[in-house]
């Protein structure tokens, strides 16, 4: 494998910026789907019950990767097996990309064509009482595998799916089981397909000259959530708000889809949106979603912990790019946990010390 002709530069870091890392209105745009794919297929599409053919249309709408895993060499060892415990754990890469195109074809694989703003891991127990995502910034300055150090977003640019997984189970050591790729385009449909998600907004957020949410609970369409999600001004920490926003979105739309499962418009046509948005890897199929519904289907949303990626502050690389500096010593206990199975205990235990959502975001 090839460097790019222009190998990204060791950073310099800062700490902490009350700005957070400011970006482009695009970007905040495609972080909050990345998950979708996963939880929510994961979490309803099972207890949904849909006819057989309905599944299998799902099932063909999903594009395959075929298998990432293939010639990926010095894997982490998968969770250790638990005899108390009927199901294996689980860990799912998640990614919201520009789009699926390619994404199934290596041969039509072009350096820079694609790029990914959400990286998420999803971890699901082998008790199945609790889900852990967390969310890794896509600007972390991380080394890539053949490529040296780097934003972890150029993975996927220079590498495709097979790069990412590698990239972050080095980072992690943590082993991954399925890889799945969201199109954000179709984020919006996704929203208004459940008739709109319930969003509390604390206090009234704006400019100073302008008012963009009040405070109270909002029933927000698809359009009104993607201003939500991408605000910039008057959140304290910036782009790190942003973050917690858009997870906050994702967190109500699987509330309305578990409060809805039995309405089968709604969900037949919910559920036709996120499948034509997915691609995965060939092995992540709608049955294997199914099984893992069924061993998951006493799970609630408030079981689902989402956090950030432990992180220092941010910084510059000696050529300029800003990024975004991990910090180890609570990164690497967090993914210790994961990678033995005891994040819930983990989590619970440090939540004060954790990017850990919480119940109310600003």
């Amino acid at each position: 494998m090839s460097r790019p002709a222009s190998e990204p530069q060791p950073a310099t870091t800062s700490g902490p910026s009350p700005r957070r890392h400011a970006r482009d209105e695009s970007h905040g745009t495609r972080r909050a789907v990345a998950v979708l794919g996963v939880l929510v297929l994961l979490l309803a599409a099972g207890g949904f019950g849909a006819a057989w053919w309905f599944q299998n249309r799902l099932d063909s709408n999903i594009e395959r990767l075929g298998d990432p895993f293939a010639g990926l060499d010095n894997r982490p060892d998968a969770a250790p097996e638990n005899p108390d415990e009927k199901h294996e754990a689980v860990n799912l890469l998640v990614l919201g990309s520009d789009s699926r195109i390619s994404a199934g074809d290596p041969s039509q694989w072009e350096a820079g064509a694609q790029r990914t703003d959400a990286i998420m891991l999803v971890h699901l127990p082998a008790n199945r009482e609790s889900a852990q995502v967390v969310s890794i910034p896509r600007d972390s300055w991380v080394d890539i595998p053949g490529y040296g150090e780097a934003k972890i977003n150029a993975a996927f640019s220079y590498g495709g799916p097979a790069l990412m997984i590698d990239t972050v189970e080095q980072l992690t050591g943590v082993h991954v089981d399925h890889f799945v790729v969201t199109d954000f385009e179709s984020f919006t449909s996704m929203t208004d397909a459940l008739g709109g998600v319930r969003i509390r907004v604390p206090q009234d957020i704006g400019d100073g000259d302008e008012v963009f949410f009040s405070a109270g609970v909002h029933m927000m369409s698809g359009e009104e959530a993607l201003t939500y999600a991408r605000q910039r001004h008057g959140l304290n920490n910036g782009d790190f708000g942003r973050v917690q926003r858009q997870q906050n979105w994702m967190r109500a739309i699987l509330a309305k889809v578990n409060n809805n499962r039995n309405d089968v418009r709604m969900m037949s046509d919910f559920f036709t949106t996120v499948s034509e948005s997915v691609a995965a890897d060939e092995n992540f199929t709608i049955d294997r979603m199914r099984n893992l519904y069924m061993s998951a289907r006493g799970l609630s949303t408030n079981e689902v912990t989402f956090m950030t990626a432990p992180y220092s502050g941010t910084g510059r690389s000696d050529d300029g790019q800003s990024i975004v500096v991990i910090d180890r010593d609570r990164f690497d206990p967090l993914m210790k946990a994961i990678s033995k199975d005891k994040a819930a205990s983990y989590v619970n235990k440090h939540a004060e010390e954790l990017e850990v959502l919480p119940a109310t975001v600003q």
